[in-house]
Formats: C-alpha cells, sequence, structure tokens
C-alpha cells in the first residue's frame, strides 16, 4: 500500500512542478493537471511527436521512456551538465522545480530534435574526416560533449542495458552442481529467458548491476532490502509443461548461512555435519524472494498433481511418469579386467570428474550403463540402495528418495482440509509463501488469529527433481516450488567447459545446443 501513496504523491508532485515550468515553456499552466495532457505537452515541447509519450503505458518501457523525455526537458533549459541528467533522472519534480524557480534558467530550444540534428552533423563530418570544421561544429554546438564524458556516458548506458536486459528479458547462469547430469553438465553456460514465463518485476530495488546476491571476492550482499516492491508478474507467452527444465529461486533459500562451497538452508545444519562444517563462523543471511540462489531443475509434476516415487520410478496421478532419456541413477563398477578407463568413461559421456569416478561409483542413464556392462566381461553394476534420509515433509518417517510419497502439489483455488497429522506438508505455503500468521494452540490450527481446519491457496506450485536421481537436492529435500519464485525458462547452452574448468577443456559439441533437446 506505502509503494500506492509513493507514487501517487510522487504523480502530483510532478504535475506541480510541470505547473511552474510550463508557463516558461509558452504552455498553458492548467494543461499540468490534466492526466495524458501534460505529457503530450511535455513530449510535442522537447521535439518528439504527439503520440510520442503514448510509450509511458508500456510496462518497463516506460521507465527509460519517462528518463528520457526528463532529460530533454531539462537540457531544453541549458542544463547541460551531467548532474543536471542524473537528477533529472532519479527524480523529476525536484530537477524541475529548481529550473522553475530560477529565474535566470530560461527555455531555448527542443533538445532532443536540435541534439539529433547535431549528431548527424557530426556524423556526416566524422565520414569526411575534415577535422577543422569537426572542431568549428563542437565549438558552436552546446551538445558538444568531451572525450572523458562521451566515455563515462557510453559506459553507464553499457551498463544499464545490460543490467535491464539480464533483469527483464534473458539473464546467464552456469551450472554450478551435477544435479542435471547428463542433460545438463557441469560448466554449462546458459541463456535463461525472462519472457516465456512471465516477467517477473523486480522485487528488491536497491542492488548493484549485474549482480545477484553477493559481491565476489567481499562475499557481502549485493543489495539492500528495503525499499522492496510487490511480486507481479506479465502475461506469460508459454506455460511451464511436463518435463521442461526451468529455473527457480530456491524456495528454501530465504534463511541461509553462506558457507565456502555454497549456501545451506537454516534447517539443512541440524542433522548434516558436513553443511556444518562448510558453514562453520558463517552468520545467518535473510533473503528476499528474488535474491534467494537460483536452481535449475525439471518440472516433474503439475498444481494439482499427485506424485509418489516407488522402488526409483516416478509415478503422477498413480501413472508412472516419462523419463528423461538422459535420467541418472547410482551404481558402483565392480568385476571386469584392469582399472577404470575414465577416459572411455568420458567418451561415453560419464562425468568422470566427480569425486567418487575414480573408485568406481558412477552416476549412469541407461545408455551408459548398457555400454559399460559390455567394457570387458566380468564387469558389475550394482545400483546403489539409498538410506531413509531427512526429506520433506519435515519430520516424514520412512521415505527416502528412492521411496517417497504420496504428495499432492498445492493449486491456486484448491481447498484442503488441515489437520494436525498433514500440517507439516502445508506449513511453509501458508506462512512464508503466502504470508500468514500460524499457530498451533492446543489442539488447535489457528490462521491469522481465525480458527482454520480448511485452506485455500492463493498461488500455483510445482515438482521440481533433477535428471541425476540420486546426486540431486530437489523438491524430494526441500518441497514445492511457488510461482512466484519462478525464474525463466532455459533457452540455450552458449558455452561449455567441462567441470566448469577451462583447464580441463572445452565441450564444443554441446556449444549452441539446446538445453530442452534429448
Amino acid at each position: 500500500m506505502w509503494l500506492l501513496y509513493y507514487l501517487l504523491i510522487s504523480y502530483v508532485l510532478l504535475c506541480l512542478s510541470l505547473y511552474w515550468l510550463f508557463p516558461k515553456m509558452g504552455i498553458q499552466p492548467s494543461k499540468a493537471w490534466v492526466p495524458g495532457v501534460n505529457f503530450k505537452e511535455w513530449s510535442v515541447a522537447v521535439g518528439h511527436g504527439p503520440y510520442y509519450w503514448l510509450w509511458l503505458f508500456f510496462p518497463i518501457v516506460n521507465i527509460f521512456i519517462l528518463a528520457g523525455l526528463s532529460i530533454d526537458l531539462v537540457r531544453s533549459f541549458g542544463k547541460m551538465a551531467f548532474r543536471d541528467s542524473v537528477l533529472a533522472v532519479i527524480y523529476p519534480p525536484a530537477s524541475f522545480t529548481l529550473i522553475a524557480k530560477d529565474e535566470k534558467t530560461v527555455w531555448i530550444e527542443p533538445a532532443w530534435k536540435e541534439e539529433h540534428e547535431y549528431l548527424e552533423q557530426l556524423h556526416a563530418l566524422r565520414k569526411t574526416n575534415d577535422t577543422a570544421k569537426i572542431t568549428r561544429l563542437q565549438q558552436q554546438s552546446r551538445y558538444a560533449k568531451s572525450a572523458g564524458r562521451e566515455w563515462v556516458e557510453s559506459i553507464i548506458f553499457a551498463v544499464f542495458a545490460a543490467a535491464f536486459l539480464r533483469m527483464f528479458i534473458l539473464e546467464a547462469f552456469i551450472i554450478p552442481t551435477p544435479s542435471m547430469e547428463g542433460t545438463l553438465k557441469v560448466g554449462d553456460f546458459l541463456l535463461v529467458s525472462k519472457v516465456h514465463y512471465g516477467i517477473r518485476t523486480p522485487m528488491t530495488v536497491a542492488m548493484l548491476p549485474l549482480l545477484h546476491n553477493t559481491v565476489p571476492g567481499l562475499g557481502c550482499e549485493s543489495y539492500f532490502s528495503s525499499p522492496s516492491l510487490p511480486y507481479y508478474r506479465l502475461p506469460k507467452i508459454s506455460e511451464i509443461k511436463i518435463n521442461d527444465p526451468f529455473v527457480f529461486n530456491w524456495p528454501v533459500g530465504d534463511s541461509v548461512y553462506l558457507g565456502k562451497t555454497r549456501s545451506w538452508a537454516a534447517f539443512q545444519l541440524q542433522n548434516n555435519p558436513g553443511a556444518a562444517q562448510d558453514c562453520r563462523g558463517a552468520d545467518l543471511r535473510v533473503r528476499p524472494v528474488d535474491k534467494k540462489d537460483h536452481y535449475i531443475k525439471r518440472c516433474v509434476a503439475m498444481p494439482g498433481d499427485s506424485i509418489q516415487v516407488i522402488n526409483r520410478q516416478l509415478y503422477v496421478n498413480g501413472q508412472p511418469a516419462v523419463n528423461p532419456k538422459h535420467l541418472q541413477y547410482w551404481y558402483h563398477l565392480t568385476g571386469g579386467s584392469g582399472a577404470v578407463n575414465l577416459k572411455r568413461l568420458e567418451a561415453m559421456g560419464v562425468n568422470v570428474y566427480d569425486e567418487n569416478a575414480q573408485s568406481g561409483n558412477l552416476f549412469l542413464d541407461e545408455e551408459q550403463f548398457q555400454k559399460i556392462k559390455s567394457m570387458s566381461p566380468g564387469i558389475e553394476l550394482i545400483p546403489a540402495q539409498l538410506p531413509v534420509s531427512e526429506v520433506f515433509p519435515p519430520g516424514q518417517q520412512g521415505w527416502s528418495f528412492d521411496n517417497y510419497g504420496p504428495v499432492w502439489i498445492p493449486k491456486k483455488g484448491a481447498t484442503v482440509e488441515l489437520r494436525l497429522d498433514n500440517l507439516n506438508l502445508y506449513n511453509r505455503v501458508i506462512s512464508v509463501y503466502e504470508h500468514n500468521k500460524l499457530e498451533v494452540r492446543g489442539q488447535q490450527i489457528f490462521i491469522n488469529d481465525a480458527p482454520a481446519d480448511h485452506y485455500t491457496f492463493q498461488q500455483n506450485y510445482y515438482w521440481a527433481m533433477g535428471d541425476n536421481r540420486h546426486n540431486s537436492e530437489d523438491s524430494r529435500a526441500w518441497g514445492y516450488v511457488p510461482e512466484d519464485h519462478i525464474v525463466g525458462k532455459p533457452v540455450l547452452i552458449w558455452f561449455s567447459l567441462k567441470n566448469a574448468s577451462l583447464r580441463n577443456g572445452i565441450n564444443w559439441k554441446r556449444i549452441f545446443k539446446s538445453p530442452n533437446a534429448d
């Protein structure tokens, strides 16, 4: 609500500053208070067409249009200094008010039109290489800039454009773990489209450009938690489909310890000595949704589906799921003649850089399994038996990654009965993802201080699993993926390093490959 008040107050102040400024521009001041008319007069005055201001109705684009109009307006009053442009972009009402109240500042000319003409003349003269005319033109024009300022403005524009592209259109990611082997390999560089599933507008607005959540080398956060904006997503151009890889913010990554190797959710330290050791001395960090770590998994079930894993096989709504072509499991290689030939395994696509590979512990898909079986007489590949482990939901007994569920995935608008024996399935959804106050008082459940025996979900949720089913921290470990955590769709592998190291070489065959291909 505070954001709405801020925008309303800023608009009123903008209209007021234009009311004071319009007489200097030869425009009737009352037009400053008429929505649409004020922006039309402003647009025409600085040299744009009468319909240019309509770009302000387009989300995201309107940010750049308003910034450009503001810079053009202050320049039309002769305010050519870099600081003048910066103030006009940061808060136009303040900039316009200062100009309106300065009796020495007068209207000169439509800046955009005149600067455009100057740049065309300069470009034409540079083609002729007539340095004398170039110098004379630069001396006569107020739009001429020093070489240093041109460099500074070019760098700022490049960073701003890259940040805009990264924030709204495409973002680059690198695969850091083998959880999606053999579909996506450690060291694959991906381009992820933020348009396909609907552009998610920024929730965290005060941040360093081109960084996600930490500053490299320093380890400190690259953003401020406030001010923040509410969640909003623009219309999508495609739906998430079963078996699509997708990128999302780690659902349990709101409270994390930043270890030496990775981030760990607070609850993971309770029963994991390795995680506790990795995080020794680390401070607890609380992160907003859009600053949680990025994960990539495969969407294996949709909102409203029921899932279960029986003897490694995933079932969705009681039917065996269609497994990805390169689905992997953990095997122990024994027998055969001689040591394990790692180069030969690598040629088959096996991840030989995994620390367990040299001891014969391999993560293999069905094709790799059959090829290795035929390598040498006496070779055996023994399937690993994963022990019963801590899985989602917390406190669940007798479940493992290979024998898991059943679990129903929440769907927007669906209502479930709430009981003490099923609350652990939904308590994080209700309290964290959908921002309700959830309490248990005796044998009674309370939501927002009201007794509750049912709950209706406010958004959709998805179930994510890695293709490397025995080496993937996924929904089996931490639960559902909320819709507001979805980042985008991977569309291209643009580069690939073996095990994320140039020392190991380049995966030439993976460059420009689709991450969605078999």
